[in-house]
């Protein structure tokens, strides 16, 4: 990949350009955002992300005052030179609603060929506890609060164990499927978000 300098890149009549925030972790797209060119000094030098608000007419740090920080892995600037992509280590979630990416609302074209991730359940599930909509599965495990959401853990790990040891490769994809669906729901339920816990399996991976 090529560099580039500060020079590069072309702000627009307001000395903005838009930052496309992506998750290094999932590849998915988190947010966007404008930045000046003091704060893509401030996070070229810090490593940190750091945008301009439109609205407030200020700088502004991911995560300064909610504690959902952006650790900059690497800035990308586009062909035109009028559009910046952030690849970022997101410390919880992105979106100021809770949920992982700003990007959790969506239309479908081609329903058969909506592709699953594991960010769009887990945005699914975020949805569920906010909305707490009557009849919902999720909605009755956040009702009855940690225990119940640890309960449901404890007995899915088990039934994963039980799968294992009679070999019984169906009921094993099964159970683990239900197992990572409340572990999805207990995540949800502190705080943590999909890219935290890739964050720890990237560290191990490298040492």
């Amino acid at each position: 990949m090529m560099d580039f300098a500060l020079e590069d890149i072309r702000f627009n009549s307001d000395g903005l350009v838009p930052v496309i925030c992506q998750d290094v972790a999932t590849g998915a797209v988190l947010m966007m955002a404008y930045a000046s060119k003091e704060a893509i000094e401030l996070s070229l030098s810090t490593g940190d992300a750091w945008y301009y608000s439109r609205s407030r007419q200020e700088l502004w740090e991911k995560g300064a005052t909610s504690g959902n920080r952006q650790k900059i892995m690497q800035i990308a600037l586009d062909c035109d030179g009028d559009a910046v992509l952030y690849k970022v280590a997101q410390t919880g979630p992105a979106c100021h609603t809770g949920a992982y990416s700003c990007f959790y609302r969506s239309k479908v074209l081609e329903q058969e060929h909506e592709v699953f991730s594991v960010g769009k359940l887990y945005d699914l599930i975020v949805e569920r506890q906010h909305e707490m909509p009557e009849g919902s599965y999720t909605s009755k495990l956040f009702a009855g609060g940690r225990d119940r959401i640890l309960k449901k853990v404890g007995e899915e790990a088990a039934e994963v164990i039980i799968a294992a040891k009679n070999d019984l490769r169906d009921e094993m994809e099964w159970e683990i499927s239900d197992l990572v669906f409340h572990c999805l729901v207990l995540m949800a339920d502190a705080g943590l978000t999909p890219s935290d816990i890739i964050r720890v399996l990237e560290k191990r991976h490298q040492a």
